[in-house]
């Protein structure tokens, strides 16, 4: 019985450490980068970098497409915008500890050189909810799906309106711009 005891409070103070230490880790992309997305952002939020520094016309057509989406009872959230080159670099380096290597890092982070979030060109949208209405809609608004790989990133292709929106690229690695 007093093994027992022991054991228990032995494990608080590890469970404590264990706890505060996966706090700091999903915490860490915000840590990295004072403009990365807080939870809950929408492109509506005119004081997150996230939101404010994307290409304006590419904010317009979210706008545009959220306000619509609204009428469905779908929220967009911005799970990522724009992002600074430091904070790019930093992901990337997170991917290639994750993956094992560059290679397949580049399958889901881009280089900050070559990224279309460090130049406000891709936004990534959430809930699944919300990708999926814009995987349904985002044509007319011109909104497209660049990754097959990543149903939530969508970039601003205005002749979408017109024409669809072209076949998603397997994974960034198919993707021409990353070539640089």
């Amino acid at each position: 019985m007093l093994r027992a005891g022991l054991a228990v409070v032995g494990a608080v103070p590890v469970g404590v450490l264990v706890y505060q230490s996966l706090t700091f880790l999903a915490s860490s992309a915000a840590w990295h980068d004072p403009a990365a997305a807080p939870n809950g952002v929408t492109v509506f939020d005119d004081r997150s970098p996230s939101v404010i520094n994307l290409d304006a016309d590419l904010l317009e057509a979210l706008r545009s497409a959220a306000t619509d989406a609204a009428a469905d009872g779908v929220e967009f959230v911005v799970n990522s915008g724009w992002r600074s080159p430091e904070y790019q670099a930093q992901l990337l380096r997170e991917a290639v500890s994750k993956y094992g290597s560059a290679q397949e890092a580049a399958r889901w982070v881009a280089a900050p050189t070559a990224s279309a979030h460090v130049s406000g060109q891709a936004v990534d949208i959430g809930p699944t909810v919300a990708a999926a209405w814009l995987s349904t809609h985002g044509a007319e608004y011109g909104l497209c799906q660049i990754y097959a790989n990543e149903p939530w990133h969508y970039e601003l292709r205005p002749e979408a309106a017109e024409h669809g929106c072209p076949t998603p690229y397997a994974d960034p690695t198919q993707d021409p711009r990353m070539q640089q």
